[in-house]
């Protein structure tokens, strides 16, 4: 067993080798927001079940690991390999261990208004817009994983979209996990700026290149200009062998509307945060996801959703279907402020647990500082309906057909909510084939897998 005190000097040791070679080392500002936030890391260390926001996730598979930093992931990557993830479209930014491609990515024919690089080459070449946005908006005191991420920050997605600029194709970021002899770190930091008036759609999605242990601890800032329409798709389907944690990060004007959608179904240990701050009057926020899980598979979703202003509001809407010994957690907390009068919210989430051994921890949570307002919550648990599927078997559909049926009916609780685009249909196709999968899969495979996992997450914890 490692103590706390022996990981963290290794993480001594990484940040030492780290700050000697990171990009815009030179520049203090960059250099003061590492510095700050490794010093915040060291201070609190990893979260336990003892802080309240991680009550219900043991991250010491993460913490007892002895990570090294993943550098230069891309150089033995070749385009074939990427090809099984490459989207048809010409906005494709690909990163390998957290460091941008140019090699593997698709960009061409960028219309007018539209500004699309890496965080490295940003920092480089124009550090005062840089220093503008960057690490302004995350919180490194609430969160040790934002802190860790700031204090290694050096590449990831940089893109601007112009003032009425309105994109019509999504950007796609692909992020690769490519672990190697050793289990692999990687700190992907992205800043997206959306202007006013401007309407665009992004993609992250998160693989990975064969079955060693990876961590991939990424951080999205999010600004959404006044009156800015945006859409943000997180897509996780990892190697059941890496661990995920990701924090969106949404700064919103006035009368900007954004919506968050997550969809979780691969990795070991994944925590996904999104914090939106309604920071003008008038906004509009859907946060909306849906997450699958078996074997030993946990899946973590961590809402904050802030009210800062008058007259906005906010959509939470989780589903959450696990199976095998599979551990889910939903915990929404919406706080609204004392400016913030005429807030309307809603939060809601539902679950299925297709095992006896599965399990789901909900907890959703109203701070309301405010006197007129309005705001619910609700959550769920339950089982495939008996019913429902004596009624479909009645029907002549069989027993693997008619569940993946009730399955498909209840993940597109999720679908609904997005956008009809090429991006919902490409969303679409991924759970329906993870789901299709599940339901066909026999009893006694599931049993085999459940074992399997049990093993993977001894060795790798």
């Amino acid at each position: 067993m490692i103590s706390a005190t022996q990981h963290l000097e290794n993480y001594l040791d990484r940040y030492s080798e780290f700050e000697k070679l990171a990009a815009g080392r030179n520049l203090p500002w960059l250099r003061k927001l590492r510095e700050d936030a490794f010093a915040r890391f060291c201070e609190v260390g990893f979260p336990t079940t003892h802080d309240e926001d991680w009550r219900f996730t043991n991250v010491s598979p993460i913490s007892q690991m002895r990570f090294r930093l993943a550098r230069n992931g891309s150089r033995n990557i070749s385009p074939e390999q990427v090809n099984q993830w490459r989207k048809a479209s010409t906005l494709q930014l690909v990163f390998v261990n957290g460091g941008f491609s140019p090699a593997l990515s698709a960009i061409s024919g960028l219309p007018d208004g539209v500004k699309v690089s890496s965080v490295r080459q940003e920092i480089e070449r124009d550090p005062g817009a840089m220093e503008a946005h960057l690490g302004r908006y995350l919180n490194i005191r609430r969160d040790p994983f934002s802190a860790l991420n700031s204090a290694f920050a050096e590449d990831g997605a940089y893109v601007k979209i112009l003032k009425g600029t309105v994109l019509r194709e999504a950007i796609y970021l692909l992020f690769i996990s490519a672990p190697g002899d050793a289990p692999l770190m990687s700190s992907p930091r992205n800043l997206i700026v959306v202007e006013e008036e401007a309407e665009a759609s992004f993609v992250e999605d998160y693989v990975s290149l064969g079955e060693g242990v990876g961590f991939s601890n990424a951080v999205t800032e999010l600004v959404a200009g006044d009156n800015a329409v945006i859409s943000h798709y997180m897509i996780e389907r990892e190697h059941r062998n890496g661990f995920n944690v990701s924090t969106l990060r949404i700064q919103q004007g006035r009368s900007a509307n954004v919506a968050s959608h997550s969809v979780l179904l691969g990795g070991a240990l994944v925590r996904n945060n999104v914090h939106p701050v309604l920071a003008g009057e008038g906004g509009e926020c859907l946060i909306n996801g849906l997450f699958v899980a078996n074997g030993r598979q946990h899946h973590d979703n961590y809402m904050l959703v802030e009210h800062a202003r008058p007259h906005c509001g906010s959509r939470q809407f989780y589903n959450g279907i696990l199976d095998g010994n599979a551990h889910g957690v939903f915990h929404g907390r919406i706080i609204v402020h004392k400016d913030a009068q005429k807030t309307d919210a809603k939060q809601t989430n539902r679950n299925l647990l297709l095992s006896d051994d599965a399990q789901i921890d909900t907890k959703p949570q109203l701070e309301i500082y405010a006197d007129d307002v309005k705001c619910t919550h609700g959550a769920t648990i339950g089982q495939i309906e008996e019913n429902a599927l004596f009624y479909l078997r009645s029907r002549g559909i069989d027993e693997i057909s008619a569940r993946r049926l009730l399955l498909l009916a209840f993940a597109n609780e999720c679908l609904d909510r997005m956008q009809p685009e090429p991006v919902r249909a490409w969303v679409e196709g991924l759970i329906h084939e993870h789901l299709f999968h599940d339901a066909s899969t026999p009893w006694q495979a599931k049993n085999d897998s459940r074992e399997e996992g049990a093993s993977n997450w001894g060795e790798i914890g």
